[in-house]
C-alpha cells in the first residue's frame, strides 16, 4: 500500500487491514472496529482475534459509493441496506484508505463486468453444485479471472515504466548529447543502461506472465476432472458414514423398543403384530438431534416395527381416510370452492410507496418508555390499512380452519388449529410498517362468503386501552372470535408489541372449541440499521371440549444458534399428556406434523440436568406452506395478495368501514402530505366527541361508551370480560340501513 496522500497509479496490494472507528448509535457513538479490505470487500470486526469466526458486516465495493466527509470522516453505502459512517484517526490515514477503497472498487467493477461478459468461455459453463456448497466451474474460472485481472496490473505498469523510461531516457540521451566528460558523462551512460535493462526486464516479466495464463487456461479441464474426481469420493464417503450412522442410530432404537415392551404391557400390547410388509420409508427419515432453542423433545424416526403396525388398518386409515378428512376436498367429490364464484375481480396493486424520508429519531427520543398508541406518529412510518385490517390478515389461510372442520378425530384437527395459530405470523416477517390506529367505532368488514365461505367483521370497541373486537362465520363449519388489546413498549433500540386477549375457535359438527393467546412481536434497529421483526414466546391451544392441548414454541432469533431461524415446535398431546404429534417448521414459511408411535421420558439425573423427551416418530407431513409474495411486492409495503385487496373501495359497506376512512385513502395514493393533516383533524374530532361524552356522564368513573355490533359479556370459557358479537351488522348491509353508525370520518 502506498503512503502517499494522493492515489497512484501503481495498485495496492489485494489486502488493507487496518482500525477505524465506526459509528455504531445514538447511545454508543464512535466504536474503534477492525476493517479488512479484500477481494473487493469491506469487511469490519469487534477485534482482530474475530477474524477467524465472527464477520460484523461486510460490504461489496462493487455496488458502493464513497463519500468524503470533512477531514477524517467517510461514509461507504451499497445503496440503503448497509452504510458505513467512518473516521479515521487523522487526514493522512483517511486518505490511504480512501485510495484502497477507490482501487478496490474500480477493480472489482471491472472483475464483475468481465464475470458478466464471460459465460460462454468454457464449454460447461453451468454450475455444479456439490455438497461442498460450490461450483466446479466457478472456482476455476475465477482463478482465472484473479491471474487475468494480474496480468492486466503488470500490463498497466509496464506501459507506465515503459512510458516513464522512454523519458527518462531521451533526458539521459539529452544530457548525454552536452558531450560532458569525466565522472558525470560516466554516471549518465550508467543510468541509461540501467534504465534500459529495467525496461527489458519488466517486459520479460509481463510475457512471462501472459505465457502462465495461457498455460492455466490450457491445463484448465484437467483440473476441473480432477477436482471433480475428488468431491464425488468424498460425497461417497459422505453418504456411506451417513448410511451407516442410520442403522446405528435404528439398531439402538429397537433394542431401547424392545427392552421396554418388555418391561411395560402397555407397549407389547401396542407392538402387536400387524399385517403388511416393512416399509422401506425409514431411510428416508430425518433425524432431528437437540436443538438449543427446543430443549423440551427430541425426535427421532419410529422404529421399523411400528411402520408394520400402520400399514393396516392404521395405513389404511391415515393414507386413505386421512386425506378425505384432512385433506383439500377429492376431485370426485362436492367441493364448495368449485361452485362459489366470485363478485369481482379484485385488484392486484396498490400505488408505489413514495420515497419519503424522515427523521426518526427527532420522534422517538422523548418516547422511550410510552405506549406506542399514545406517540403521535406520522403517516411515514404506517402502511395504508388499518389495526382492523391487520386483524382480517389472520384469515389469510382460512383453508386450515376448512379442513379442520373436515376432521373426525380431534387430535388431527389441533394440528390444523395449531397451524393456523402459526399461519397469522407469516404476514409479519417483512412488513415493518405500523397500521393506522382505528378511531373509536371504526369498522371493517371482509366479505368472502361467495369465493371463500366466511364473512368477517371487526370493530373498535375502546380507544384506551385500544381494542378491537372481532368474529367470523364460515359456512363450512366454524367461527372464530377474538378481543385483541395491544400493549406496546417502546425500548431504545427495539419496539416490543404484546397482543393481550384470548383467540376463540369452535367448530359446528364435533362443538370442539379451541382457544389459544398471541406471541409477542419484536421490532429491532428502530432507531439505526434495517429493520427485522421477530416472533417469539409460547402459546398453548386448548380444546376445551376433550381436554386435547398442543403446547407450541416460537424461538427467539440468537446470533449464535446453529438452529434455523424463525422456528417453531410443538407438540399435541391428549387430556393425559400422552403425545400423539409432534410439529415443526417456521413461522415464516411452513409447518409439518409427525405421528407419535412410542415415547420415552428422560431421568433426572442426565448429562446436562433434567433430560429430554424423545418422540420416535413417521415421517413429516406438511400442514402449511407460505403463499408467496405477489410481483413487485417490495414497493407494494410487502402486502400479500390478501392485503392488497383489504382497501378496496366496495359498494355497501358501513360508513365506520376502514375503507372509509380519509387519511389512510390518501397515504394509499402517495399524498402523504394531505393524509398527514388529514390524521390530525380525525384524531382532534375524536378527541372532542370523547370530551363530550364525558361530560354528558359526568359522574361514570370511566367512558360510557358503548360498542354498535359487539356487546359486553363475560367469556363462559376463560371468564374474562370481553365483548361478543351481538348480531344485526350483516342484516342492515342487506337493508342499506346506516342510521345508528357514528359520523367518525
Amino acid at each position: 500500500m502506498s503512503e502517499a496522500k494522493t492515489p497512484t497509479p501503481t495498485p495496492p496490494g489485494d489486502t488493507y487491514k487496518g482500525w477505524v472507528f465506526k459509528w455504531t448509535n445514538y447511545i454508543k457513538g464512535y466504536q474503534r472496529r477492525w476493517f479488512v479490505l479484500s477481494n473487493g470487500l469491506l469487511s469490519y470486526y469487534r477485534t482482530q482475534a474475530e477474524m477467524g469466526h465472527t464477520c460484523r458486516g461486510t460490504i461489496n465495493l462493487a455496488t458502493a459509493t464513497i463519500t468524503v466527509d470533512d477531514a477524517c470522516n467517510f461514509v461507504i453505502s451499497n445503496g440503503g441496506t448497509q452504510t458505513y459512517h467512518l473516521k479515521a484517526s487523522c487526514e493522512v490515514e483517511r486518505q490511504r484508505w480512501i485510495t484502497a477503497l477507490e482501487l478496490a472498487k474500480a477493480k472489482a467493477v471491472r472483475m464483475q463486468a468481465e464475470s458478466d461478459d464471460s459465460g460462454d468461455d468454457f464449454p460447461s459453463s453451468s454450475p455444479r453444485i456439490t455438497q461442498g456448497g460450490g461450483s466446479q466451474n466457478s472456482e476455476v474460472q475465477s482463478a482465472l479471472r484473479t491471474l487475468s485481472n494480474k496480468v492486466e496490473d503488470l500490463s498497466t505498469c509496464n506501459d507506465l515504466i515503459s512510458k516513464h523510461g522512454s523519458a527518462l531516457q531521451r533526458s539521459l540521451a539529452e544530457l548525454d548529447g552536452l558531450r560532458l566528460t569525466g565522472e558525470a558523462g560516466d554516471k549518465i551512460r550508467q543510468v541509461t543502461e540501467r534504465a534500459t535493462l529495467f525496461r527489458i526486464t519488466s517486459n520479460a516479466m509481463i510475457n512471462s506472465c501472459r505465457d502462465f495464463l495461457t498455460l492455466a487456461q490450457t491445463h484448465s479441464k484437467r483440473w476441473q476432472k480432477a477436482l471433480q474426481a475428488e468431491r464425488d469420493q468424498r460425497v461417497r464417503l459422505e453418504e456411506t458414514l451417513e448410511q451407516l450412522a442410520k442403522q446405528h442410530n435404528h439398531l439402538e432404537r429397537a433394542f431401547r423398543g424392545a427392552a421396554q415392551a418388555n418391561a411395560s404391557p402397555d407397549n407389547k400390547g401396542a407392538a402387536g403384530p400387524g399385517k403388511g410388509e416393512a416399509s422401506d420409508e425409514d431411510d428416508d427419515n430425518e433425524f432431528f438431534d437437540a436443538m438449543e432453542e427446543a430443549p423440551e423433545f427430541i425426535t427421532v424416526p419410529a422404529d421399523p416395527q411400528f411402520h408394520k403396525l400402520v400399514s393396516f388398518p392404521l395405513a389404511a386409515f391415515m393414507w386413505g381416510i386421512y386425506p378425505r378428512l384432512c385433506e383439500p376436498l377429492a376431485m370426485n367429490q362436492e367441493s364448495p370452492s368449485q361452485e362459489l364464484v366470485p363478485l369481482k375481480k379484485r385488484r392486484t396493486r396498490i400505488p408505489d410507496k413514495p420515497n419519503y424520508s424522515l427523521n426518526l429519531w427527532s420522534i422517538m427520543k422523548n418516547c422511550i418508555g410510552k405506549e406506542l398508541s399514545k406517540i403521535p406518529m406520522p403517516v411515514n412510518f404506517n402502511e395504508p390499512i388499518s389495526m382492523l385490517q391487520r386483524l382480517s390478515e389472520d384469515l389469510e389461510y382460512h383453508e386450515l380452519l376448512d379442513k379442520a372442520a373436515k376432521c373426525q378425530n380431534s387430535l388431527e384437527q389441533m394440528c390444523y388449529v395449531a397451524a393456523f395459530a402459526v399461519s397469522a405470523y407469516s404476514t409479519t416477517v417483512y412488513r415493518t410498517g405500523k397500521p393506522f390506529n382505528p378511531l373509536l367505532g371504526e369498522t371493517y368488514e371482509l366479505d368472502r362468503k361467495r369465493e371463500s365461505g366466511y364473512r368477517s367483521l371487526c370493530e373498535q370497541v375502546s380507544h384506551h386501552p385500544p381494542a378491537a373486537a372481532h368474529h367470523a362465520i364460515s359456512d363450512r363449519g366454524w367461527t372464530l372470535r377474538q378481543e385483541i388489546t395491544v400493549a406496546s413498549k417502546f425500548r431504545g433500540k427495539y419496539l416490543s408489541i404484546m397482543p393481550l386477549g384470548t383467540i376463540h375457535a369452535v367448530f359446528e359438527k364435533s362443538n370442539n372449541h379451541y382457544t389459544w393467546k398471541k406471541v409477542t412481536t419484536t421490532v429491532h434497529n428502530i432507531i439505526v440499521g434495517k429493520l427485522w421483526i421477530d416472533q417469539s414466546g409460547e402459546i398453548d391451544v386448548v380444546n376445551h371440549t376433550t381436554g386435547d392441548r398442543c403446547h407450541l414454541k416460537f424461538a427467539p432469533y440468537s446470533y449464535f444458534s446453529r438452529d434455523v431461524a424463525r422456528k417453531v415446535t410443538g407438540v399435541v398431546m391428549d387430556k393425559d399428556g400422552k403425545a400423539h404429534y409432534v410439529l415443526s417448521g417456521t413461522w415464516d414459511e411452513k409447518m409439518e406434523f409427525s405421528k407419535v408411535m412410542q415415547s420415552s421420558r428422560g431421568g433426572e439425573n442426565g448429562t446436562e440436568g433434567k433430560q429430554k423427551t424423545v418422540y420416535q416418530t413417521l415421517k413429516a407431513r406438511e400442514l402449511w406452506r407460505r403463499n408467496p409474495l405477489p410481483d413487485g411486492a417490495e414497493t407494494m409495503y410487502y402486502f400479500t395478495a390478501l392485503a392488497l385487496t383489504l382497501n378496496e373501495l366496495e359498494d355497501g359497506v358501513a360508513p365506520t368501514d376502514s375503507r372509509r376512512r380519509p387519511d389512510q385513502r390518501l397515504m394509499e395514493e402517495g399524498r402523504w402530505d394531505e393524509a398527514n393533516a388529514e390524521k390530525q383533524r380525525l384524531e382532534e374530532k375524536q378527541r372532542s366527541a370523547r370530551r363530550e361524552r364525558e361530560r354528558e356522564a359526568a359522574s361514570a368513573p370511566h367512558d360510557n361508551y358503548l360498542a354498535l355490533w359487539f356487546e359486553r359479556c363475560e367469556d363462559p370459557i376463560t371468564g374474562e370480560e370481553i365483548h361478543i358479537y351481538k348480531g344485526g351488522y350483516w342484516e342492515a348491509k342487506e337493508r342499506g340501513s346506516w342510521e345508528n353508525c357514528p359520523n367518525i370520518f
